[in-house]
Formats: C-alpha cells, sequence, structure tokens
C-alpha cells in the first residue's frame, strides 16, 4: 500500500487499484459499515479514500482501512463478516494487529475452508483450546462455544494430532419427559445430540461426517456412555455442561487419557437442573480454577454471532434478571 497523506480538517488514504477494489465492496458496502459503526463520512475515489469525522474514530477508521487495505492486496478475502471483526478488534483491543488478528488465528478443516475468530474472546478461546489440555468456556448461546471447538477438533483430527473425537451431551429433559418420545434408548437421546450432528456436517459435509463416524473416528454419545471408559489420544467435547451435575462432571473429566484434550461448553444462565441440583459446570468451574493446564474462557452478549436481535434477547434477560435480584434484596 502506498504511503497515507493527512489533511486537515480529514484525512486522504491512497490505496492500490487491487487493494481498493477488494476493499470497498460491492456498491461500496463495506466502506459503508465503516461509516455507521464508527460515526465518519467516508468517500472513495479512484483509489483514495477521504475521511472526515471526530479525531478518535478517524484514528480508528485510518487504521481499519490500512491494514485491511493491506490485507485485501494479498488475497485476503475482505467481506462483511471480517469487516465486523475488524472493527470489534480495533475498538476493544487498539493495540491489537487487525492484520495479524485475521490472518494468524484461522483454522483449516478442509480442503478451500478456513474458519475465524470474530472477535477477541473467540481469538483466546481458540489460543487455550492449542495451549492446554482442558478448556472451560462459559457464555451465552450463539456465541460460537461449539462450532470452533468442533472445527478444532477437525483439525486436530486431519493433523493426526489425536485418533478419534467424541462429542458427548448430557440427555436432559429440559421441560420434556424423555419416555414420551418413541424408541430405544438410542432413538429417544439422539434428538438432544443433534446441535453436535449440525456443527459438524456444517464443517466437513454430511458425507465426509458420516465416513467418519462410520469408521469411529467420530463418537457423538450422551454422557451416561462416558462412564467407565478411558479415552485415549482423544479430542473430547462436552456440550450443554452446565447440565452435568457435580458427580458427571468429576465422572467426565477423570476420563481423559494420555494425549487427550478436552473442552468442556456451557451457559450457566440456561441450566435445566433441578432447582436442588447443583451444576457440575458451575461448581467445576471454581474448583479447578487456577490449576496448570486447565483455562476458563469467558463469553458475553458481545460474542454472539447468530442474528442480531439474539444480543438484543440476552441484553433483555440480562436486564430483567438483575432487576429480579434487586427486588429479592430489597424484599429480604
Amino acid at each position: 500500500m502506498s504511503g497515507r497523506v493527512r489533511e486537515a480538517p480529514g484525512r486522504q488514504l491512497a490505496l492500490g487499484s487491487d487493494a481498493a477494489q477488494a476493499l470497498f465492496g460491492i456498491n461500496d458496502e463495506n466502506l459503508r459499515l465503516l461509516e455507521t459503526e464508527l460515526d465518519v463520512r467516508i468517500s472513495a475515489r479512484d483509489q483514495k479514500v477521504f475521511l472526515e469525522g471526530e479525531p478518535e474514530a478517524l484514528d480508528i477508521a485510518e487504521k481499519l482501512i490500512g491494514d485491511l487495505g493491506e490485507l485485501a492486496s494479498s488475497g485476503y478475502a475482505v467481506d462483511v463478516a471480517a469487516i465486523k471483526t475488524a472493527l470489534r478488534v480495533a475498538v476493544e483491543q487498539p493495540d491489537e494487529s487487525v492484520r495479524r488478528f485475521l490472518q494468524d488465528t484461522e483454522i483449516r478443516t478442509s480442503k478451500g475452508r478456513a474458519i475465524r475468530p470474530k472477535g477477541p474472546n473467540q481469538k483466546k478461546y481458540l489460543e487455550a483450546i492449542r495451549k492446554h489440555d482442558v478448556v472451560f468456556a462459559i457464555g451465552p448461546a450463539g456465541t460460537g462455544k461449539t462450532f470452533l471447538a468442533m472445527a478444532m477438533a477437525i483439525e486436530a483430527l486431519n493433523a493426526r494430532l489425536v485418533s478419534r473425537i467424541i462429542l458427548a451431551r448430557p440427555a436432559i429433559e429440559a421441560g420434556e419427559k424423555l419416555g414420551f418420545l418413541p424408541g430405544d434408548m438410542i432413538e429417544k437421546v439422539n434428538p438432544y445430540l443433534r446441535p453436535l450432528y449440525d456443527a459438524l456436517y456444517s464443517l466437513v459435509g454430511f458425507d465426509r461426517a458420516g465416513r467418519l463416524i462410520d469408521r469411529e473416528q467420530i463418537e457423538i454419545a450422551p454422557l451416561a456412555f462416558m462412564r467407565g471408559r478411558t479415552l485415549s489420544e482423544a479430542f473430547v467435547i462436552l456440550d450443554e455442561a452446565q447440565n452435568t451435575t457435580p458427580d458427571q462432571m468429576k465422572m467426565f473429566l477423570t476420563r481423559l487419557g494420555m494425549g487427550s484434550k478436552a473442552v468442556l461448553n456451557g451457559d450457566v444462565t440456561q441450566i435445566d437442573l433441578g432447582t436442588s441440583t447443583r451444576s457440575g459446570l458451575v461448581e467445576a468451574s471454581r474448583i479447578l480454577s487456577g490449576v496448570d493446564g486447565i483455562a476458563q474462557i469467558k463469553f458475553d452478549r458481545r460474542d454472539v454471532v447468530r442474528h442480531e436481535l439474539v444480543k438484543d434477547i440476552v441484553r433483555a434477560y440480562e436486564r430483567h434478571e438483575q432487576a429480579s435480584t434487586e427486588d429479592t434484596k430489597r424484599d429480604e
């Protein structure tokens, strides 16, 4: 990218022709997104970008456009998702290089497919999985906990760092009764494992997933089926871990054998256990805090990557729960 020229009261940046075309997006949609999120005015002519706004916002916009322009010129696909991720990094971690963040943390799960973190906490999560043998990920629905853990598991399997992937989930009734479902025990619990299948199919496709399951390189099973086993050379994911009891959690954690890695995901605001039963995830995260080799990553509503309304829904419930807590304290 060529040098940058500042002119008061606005600023001007010059980009290479390839970088400009890749960065601006269709009908300059990427620039419009930056305008909206940073509250600056951006115009483009030929390969030049003109910026107007408050100095602090201009600093962020200039850095973002410069870094994204360099990425685009190197062939990186700068799309709306990349812009949104770059915005979060620039605002929440201003000392972090946006270019390094986007380039150095991608996961390769299959030929031509790359998965990238969409925010600082997702990056911390991926780094924690790479560096630690046991990782707890706690946060609301839609923050990518299960999907990213699955992507890391597929990457590890492809690189032959593990020989198999084991996906487990407690079969908690969540307001419905298993006894009313048709079929034997396997057929009854299968609907509870569906989110794990969905993530797997999304990452490797239906046909390859089927082959991996047939060869027993991937096993998807209720948590109860882990009892008595030793899980060696395996990447183990325990989903919906907030619905484990303390005994189940201890049982699961003590299954790990040599060469294994475990990721435990859960949302402690959606515990479906009875009111008299403690959550194994809540208890384990407290007991194991500070233990070497174990990492804990906390997600919040800013990390939600589902429909934009999901963030608003999570925020609304947080406000309601906070108000209820305050009312209870006053009544006491």
